[in-house]
């Protein structure tokens, strides 16, 4: 009777190490997979990063000290310019109405060239058929827009076309008025011709301020004379 109870006792002790030991090895093997299978996502994300030539996903991919003063700078910059630009539009133009209608076109500004007696619209469209009724819009921004705005008229005898802009010289002043800045004066800079395949002067301004370009043609209409002018700060 007592060995039976021994060997019970025995066989008892032998399958609670059994179980003991299978609990082990499946709690082992759980955490092995787990540690395999973020192993691969970590690997995989830095693979696609290292791959991407964005400079987004560099950055994200990127924790030093030195990144995160990049961004900033990067950041402050961008206020920087955004507070420049402020400062420019909060300089303020007298307001002056203009029409926004003239023979059925569109009009985005007023122009006055006090030395040569010109007062004119300017046509937001530029076409053969605009040209025949006023200035236009050529090329550019908008009037007095930061950048280089192109406006060109034919030089006939018509009072509101560019006829008299070979009597310009440098130093001249004139004025462009819209509905959306106001009144701006520019002063005439530099005066030159071209052939008329030359599109140099349609060029954007490298800094940011405001550019006006004249165009017509001369009186045997074989070159373009280009009339630069420059907001007067």
């Amino acid at each position: 009777m007592e060995k039976n109870k021994i060997k019970f006792l025995f066989f008892i002790y032998i399958i609670s190490i059994v179980i003991i030991g299978i609990i082990l090895y499946l709690l082992k093997t759980f955490k092995s997979n787990q540690s395999y299978y973020v192993g691969q996502n970590q690997d995989s994300e830095t693979s696609v990063v290292q791959d991407s030539d964005s400079n987004e996903s560099l950055l994200l991919s990127q924790d030093s000290e030195s990144d995160v003063i990049k961004v900033n700078i990067k950041e402050d910059n961008l206020l920087s310019e955004n507070q420049t630009e402020e400062i420019k539009t909060l300089k303020q133009y007298p307001k002056e109405e203009i029409i926004k209608e003239y023979k059925e076109y569109n009009v985005c500004a007023k122009l006055e060239i006090p030395s040569i007696g010109l007062e004119t619209y300017v046509l937001q469209n530029y076409s053969e058929q605009a040209l025949n009724i006023s200035v236009t819009k050529f090329w550019g921004v908008n009037p007095n827009e930061i950048g280089n705005c192109c406006i060109a008229g034919h030089n006939f005898k018509n009072k509101n076309m560019f006829r008299n802009l070979k009597k310009l010289n440098i130093g001249d002043k004139f004025a462009i008025s819209d509905n959306i800045i106001g009144k701006v004066e520019y002063q005439i800079f530099d005066i030159y011709t071209v052939l008329p395949k030359d599109t140099s002067c349609l060029e954007p301004v490298t800094i940011e301020e405001r550019e006006v370009t004249l165009i017509t043609c001369t009186s045997d209409s074989k070159k373009r004379i280009i009339i630069k002018a420059k907001e007067v700060i």
